[in-house]
């Protein structure tokens, strides 16, 4: 798909990463590490919240406006979160979304896929789309 500047960083990504995994090189380590590192990033926002308390959550039912068009649906939907991320939470999050990548990286390896691929496909399918595509 061409060799812009950022798919030569996501190749040099992607090899880092082939370079670096050596213990967990099987399929099934890899995916439940995915799995594990997805945790680990649950677990560093919610410690921004019950550790830290840089941010909040204010989990309600949102109410949907009998009127509402898809359009203008993401004005009206609140994301529940208040404050902001304090500079250590950030550092921390960061760091978990970090190794959600890293084995998200080995699966495309292992498997033989771009990752730079999988992403700029997602966001034609995302643009192809446009507001029918909510998740």
């Amino acid at each position: 798909m061409g060799n812009s500047i950022n798919d030569i960083h996501m190749e040099d990504f992607q090899n880092v990463v082939n370079d670096l995994l050596m213990r967990n090189r099987s399929i099934l380590d890899i995916i439940s590490k995915i799995q594990t590192s997805a945790g680990r990033v649950n677990r560093a926002v919610v410690k921004s919240v019950t550790h830290c308390g840089c941010v909040e959550i204010d989990g309600k039912k949102q109410t949907f406006p009998g009127e509402a068009s898809i359009e203008n649906l993401q004005e009206l939907l609140s994301t529940q979160l208040k404050g902001k991320l304090c500079p250590e939470c950030r550092d921390a999050i960061e760091k978990e979304i970090g190794g959600a990548l890293f084995y998200l990286a080995a699966l495309c390896n292992t498997l033989g896929i771009s990752l730079y691929d999988v992403i700029l496909k997602e966001k034609e399918a995302l643009s192809t789309l446009g507001s029918y595509s909510l998740r």
